[in-house]
């Protein structure tokens, strides 16, 4: 069902065909080096390099007789070289390709996230840029509180995308990692020179390490962080999902000519990529639960892991993908409302100016604990009789004795919460 939106050039790095290529690529590697060290002779490894090859149809009917992946794969490929393919797989153990090899599968997958980790950063601080003084209401637990900028929610988007990008980063290099070393991880039967040349040519760095297989601690932190950006993801969705609300509508998903958006209802548009992405998110996040999982093991290994990983990982990282795809279109192509967003600050009458009005009476001599009380008091009668915050202030002679009519006008100003956002702009280049 993934594969259905998963990406062409993500889906080819999961593909079977790629996948035994990789396979194929640590075998002729391991028989570089052993060449190298007189363990197989020159002319057999010139042999391989010219004739290995398989067939991806021909190794699926060949597992279906031995059950066993890694043997299918072995014999196909001895089909076309021949005598020589003895030398093929000389004191390595299944798991030294398969995990060998997923490394790399990871790594290359882990690398294409991060070009879309960083496309999507570049929209966010696109936006930003556009509406740096488009102002909207700030909110918490979902009731007005003070002015922001809808240039700010996109900062905040940025740098939380900063730090996903530095945890996609890490878990690239801790996944990047081979091992060539046999069946308990002791070289009894290879080399470690082996493992150092296979790695090498692969652009992995040897496990210091292992048992029969590279520990899953590594892949646990790599998928952990997938759904950590997948949350992030949904985050960003849910808040704009929310912002798209009728009684709201600051913002709303680009709609396409000739889109629908109900069967029933030929009026709805409906904000159905954000709550596709956070749909999603939660499929990460139960992948990332099983591979903690797998984490722990029996002894030297067990294979509890190894179907389900055949799942989750390639899932995992075509869903990201595509999520991150599709992310990065919406913000780049959002539709937003400033003027619903100035409304929506009205509608309150005023009261998102009680902060300053209340500091304002402290810096005239009064208490914070009186100064809270004479503007509770109005603010409460403005919320529950829908009528103007500023003029209840200034009919009210508590407030007037320390503050005139026009003091009060004065601090009624928008601009004053924008006052510092140039100075969080420069923190991001801006």
């Amino acid at each position: 069902m993934i594969e259905r939106y998963a990406l062409p050039e993500i889906k080819q790095i999961w593909s079977q065909e790629n996948k035994y290529r990789k396979w194929l690529d640590v075998e002729i590697y391991a028989c570089e080096a052993m060449a190298e060290l007189g363990l197989i002779p020159s002319t057999a490894l010139r042999n391989i390099k010219d004739k290995a090859d398989f067939n991806v149809q021909r190794v699926d009917e060949i597992e279906a007789v031995t059950n066993h992946d890694v043997i299918a794969f072995l014999t196909c490929v001895a089909e076309y070289v021949g005598e020589d393919s003895k030398y093929i797989h000389l004191g390595l153990t299944s798991s030294d390709v398969l995990d060998t090899a997923m490394a790399v599968q990871m790594k290359e997958a882990g690398e294409l996230i991060l070009g879309k980790l960083k496309q999507f950063r570049e929209a966010l601080l696109a936006k930003a840029a556009e509406h740096r003084y488009t102002m909207m209401m700030g909110r918490t637990h979902g009731v007005h509180a003070e002015p922001i900028t809808f240039g700010l929610k996109m900062l905040l988007w940025t740098a939380e995308t900063d730090r996903n990008i530095a945890r996609m980063e890490r878990a690239v290099e801790t996944v990047s990692a081979g091992k060539i070393s046999g069946a308990v991880g002791t070289y009894a039967n290879i080399d470690p020179r082996v493992e150092e040349h296979v790695c090498n040519r692969l652009g992995l760095v040897p496990a210091p390490i292992s048992t029969q297989i590279l520990q899953r601690d590594r892949h646990a932190e790599y998928m952990a962080v997938i759904a950590v950006i997948g949350s992030s993801l949904d985050k960003f969705a849910t808040e704009l999902r929310t912002l798209q609300r009728t009684e709201i509508l600051e913002v709303e998903e680009y709609f396409a000519k000739g889109q629908k958006g109900s069967s029933a209802m030929p009026h709805k548009r409906n904000p159905i990529t954000g709550e596709r992405i956070s749909g999603m998110a939660r499929l990460l996040r139960g992948n990332a639960q099983v591979a903690l999982e797998n984490v722990a093991l029996w002894n030297e290994r067990d294979i509890s892991h190894s179907s389900v990983e055949r799942i989750i990982i390639p899932d995992s990282t075509m869903t990201l993908y595509y999520m991150l795809h599709k992310m990065t279109g919406m913000i780049n192509n959002l539709l937003v409302y400033p003027e619903n967003m100035k409304k929506n600050m009205e509608r309150t009458h005023g009261l998102l100016f009680s902060q300053r009005i209340m500091l304002e009476l402290v810096d005239k001599g009064l208490t914070r604990e009186r100064a809270y009380e004479l503007v509770q008091r109005n603010a409460m009668k403005s919320w529950h009789e829908d009528v103007s915050f500023r003029d209840l202030l200034v009919a009210d002679p508590d407030v007037t004795a320390l503050l005139k009519p026009e003091e009060i006008d004065g601090l009624f100003d928008y601009n004053y919460h924008l006052q510092r956002v140039d100075e969080i702009y420069k923190r991001f280049g801006l």
